[in-house]
Formats: structure tokens, C-alpha cells, sequence
């Protein structure tokens, strides 16, 4: 879908994504079908190729937001939901346009989520709010991120006291992208609560003005 913002024709009825409603859509793989919702009054309305349900707000139980970068698309964003209303519905801010290429959806993903934290903070929800990874995930992830990176210290280390500074500078400069990459993927994902009105910027894409 290149069109992931555009609402559909309004002769569709009540199909998610109405122009009257702020809507949005992305596809999760190539060959599957995409994820479609709509913000109704009542609740969050959604579509997956056949199966389709509405989520009531004060329905909904836990919301966690997160830095998911993938293989072809290393700023991605997820949004997800949980109800006892309806399977855990997650949210993606790139959809894919094709074999090699996944799209982009910055502006309107931001959109698309800020509305729906509003009109759950306006219904009065209850439900938990969360960004990042969980705790324990977490805490061991960060574990073996910092021994790894001891690792690649010591090895770099030794190279150069042998004189191999060829091999120093290689394990170097493996070391600074190594820690740059995951160091940013753990800083956006440091587990926190937040609050409706008060969307945490870190697991958010930046949109500029």
C-alpha cells in the first residue's frame, strides 16, 4: 500500500478508515494483508484481512509503546494494545512497498497514536501505559551488551600492545558502530510509565515542523 494515509471512499459505509474518522494503515509484510483502524467515538475499530472487531476504550487494559527497528528499516516504531475484547493489536509506523523496500509513516503514525492516547485519557481510562522494554528483558539485554563491549575493549586492547594497530583500529571501529546501534536501541527502549497526555518523545519518530 504506497497510499497508507489516504482515507478510503466514503460510499464504503462503515469500512475502517471512513473519511469522517481519523484512521490509518500499513502492511506488515509484503504478501500479507494490511493492519487498517479507525478511531470511532466509541473505540478503536479494526481490520486484518477477514477479521475485524472494535476495542471500547474504557476496554482497553494496557498500552506499551517501543523502538522496534527491523532489518531493512532501522527507525520503526510500534504501538501496542491489549483488551479482553480483542487479539493484542499492534501498531507499526513503517508498512512495506515492496521486496526491498519498507515506507516510512512518521507524521502520520504520531498522529494516528497522539489522537488515540487523547480519547483514552478523555474516556476516562483506566488502563496501564508503558513504553520501552520490559524490566527483566531489559536488565539482560543491557548484561550482555555491556560484556560484549568488555569483550571487544580487551581484544582491541591486546591487538594494540602486540602492534597489530591494523587489527586494533578494525576492532575499534566495529566497537563505536556496535555501541552506537544497540547503545540507541536500549536508551529509546529503557523501560518507564507514562501517562496518556504526556507521550514519552524517546519511542516516538521525530516529524519535523
Amino acid at each position: 500500500m504506497d497510499e497508507t494515509d489516504v482515507a478510503p471512499d466514503p460510499a464504503a459505509g462503515d469500512a475502517v478508515g471512513a473519511a469522517a474518522d481519523p484512521h490509518y494503515m500499513y502492511k506488515p509484510s509484503m504478501l500479507g494483508a494490511p493492519w487498517e483502524f479507525a478511531l470511532r467515538r466509541e473505540g478503536l475499530e479494526w481490520r486484518y484481512g477477514r477479521h475485524s472487531g472494535l476495542v471500547r476504550y474504557d476496554r482497553i487494559e494496557r498500552v506499551r509503546m517501543a523502538y522496534r527497528p527491523v532489518t531493512l528499516q532501522s527507525h520503526r516504531f510500534v504501538t501496542e494494545i491489549w483488551s479482553r475484547d480483542a487479539p493484542k493489536i499492534s501498531i507499526a509506523s513503517t508498512s512495506w512497498r515492496s521486496l526491498v523496500e519498507q515506507e516510512r509513516l512518521d507524521a502520520a503514525y504520531r498522529a494516528f497514536v497522539g489522537e488515540l492516547h487523547r480519547r483514552l485519557a478523555a474516556a476516562g481510562t483506566r488502563a496501564r501505559f508503558s513504553s520501552g522494554m520490559p524490566l527483566a528483558v531489559y536488565g539482560l539485554g543491557v548484561a550482555v551488551f555491556a560484556a560484549l563491549t568488555g569483550v571487544m575493549i580487551v581484544l582491541a586492547g591486546r591487538a594494540a600492545l602486540a602492534g597489530d594497530w591494523a587489527g586494533a583500529a578494525l576492532v575499534a571501529g566495529f566497537l563505536a558502530l556496535f555501541g552506537w546501534q544497540v547503545g540507541n536501541f536500549f536508551r529509546r527502549n529503557r523501560p518507564r510509565r507514562y501517562r496518556p497526555e504526556a507521550l514519552p518523545e524517546a519511542v516516538l519518530p521525530h516529524v519535523r515542523p
